[in-house]
């Protein structure tokens, strides 16, 4: 969707985002200025990529979530007011997020992500989910931005753990290298650095085929010694919740941290996978939200958008 997409930078846009511009060059903005932006939940994560994400100028940010602002929201998402509690989080998050930077169009939904429409998710550039450990839920939603040709994000803070997914489908980026070139001035040969702009193309693969590795497959197995133990923590949460309908919770956090390493046994026996992959420890890091880590992973999440709308550099 984004390759059909330009959008003059007027004025003030040039004087708001002169930095940005200096940064990574006026037609990275310009696509930045054209891209329209889902981000469907607004937990301490979400509103880290919606912060990130508003002040980086894109067009327009939709915030989406059907739930309400808890006492802890007010805590995590430093977009909902203190005296919030009990209103719509995304309507809640709108005015602090609009009042980041006037020139973006914020916008909120109260409807719940999992009623949406295929059709739905058509109207986005990008689609950031943040709160859905629904595993086939995002699986669904990622084969419509496939097919929509639409970039799709997933990701989740959980305690001490984040984690993103990123699908871009076939990408293409520009990458620039640094080259040396000999010129001759005044009869003497010198040497001139320079900038050389190399077209690249790189495919990604669905969070399906991500999470349904064959893991005795000599392909995969030569490779599992360098693969982080956060995949398998994600997995690990995942089937938690397809299990429960819910995350662990502190409020329960011995039951459920015996459920979270019962599980870790039973899915890397599945996958055929040694357990001393997982250490046992993870499962008393991942309750809560950690304002901290959303930031981390929220800006992470936010920057890897901004790379693939700008088409700058290699996504991640």
């Amino acid at each position: 969707m984004l390759d059909h997409k330009s959008q003059a930078i007027t004025e003030d846009e040039a004087a708001l985002y002169d930095r940005q511009i200096r940064l990574w060059g006026l037609d990275a903005q310009k696509r930045l200025r054209a891209s329209s932006v889902l981000v469907c939940g607004l937990c301490g994560l979400g509103a880290e990529v919606t912060k990130n994400l508003v002040l980086a100028g894109v067009k327009s940010i939709t915030l989406m979530d059907h739930q309400n602002v808890t006492e802890l929201d007010v805590v995590a998402n430093f977009l909902a007011p203190s005296d919030s509690v009990g209103s719509n989080i995304a309507e809640a998050s709108v005015v602090r997020a609009q009042n980041l930077n006037p020139m973006v169009q914020v916008t909120a939904l109260t409807e719940d992500l999992a009623t949406q429409p295929d059709t739905f998710f058509s109207t986005f550039d990008v689609v950031v989910i943040t709160r859905c450990s629904d595993k086939d839920l995002l699986i669904k939603i990622n084969d419509v931005c496939r097919s929509n040709n639409s970039l799709f994000y997933a990701g989740g803070v959980h305690g001490l753990f984040g984690y993103m997914f990123a699908d871009l489908n076939q990408h293409n980026y520009i990458e620039e290298q640094k080259e040396t070139t000999e010129v001759e001035v005044n009869g003497e040969k010198q040497k001139v650095e320079g900038v050389k702009m190399n077209k690249k193309s790189e495919s990604f693969v669905s969070l399906s085929a991500g999470l349904e590795v064959d893991w005795t497959n000599n392909k995969y197995a030569s490779r599992l010694k360098r693969i982080s133990s956060g995949y398998f923590i994600m997995q690990v949460l995942l089937e938690f919740y397809a299990l429960h309908k819910r995350m662990p919770a502190p409020s329960s956090r011995e039951a459920d941290r015996f459920e979270l390493l019962t599980v870790k046994h039973a899915l890397l026996t599945k996958m055929e996978v040694p357990q001393e992959k997982l250490n046992d420890q993870f499962a008393d890091l991942v309750f809560g939200q950690v304002s901290p880590v959303c930031a981390i992973v929220g800006g992470e999440v936010a920057a890897e958008v901004i790379k693939a709308v700008s088409k700058k550099d290699l996504p991640h």
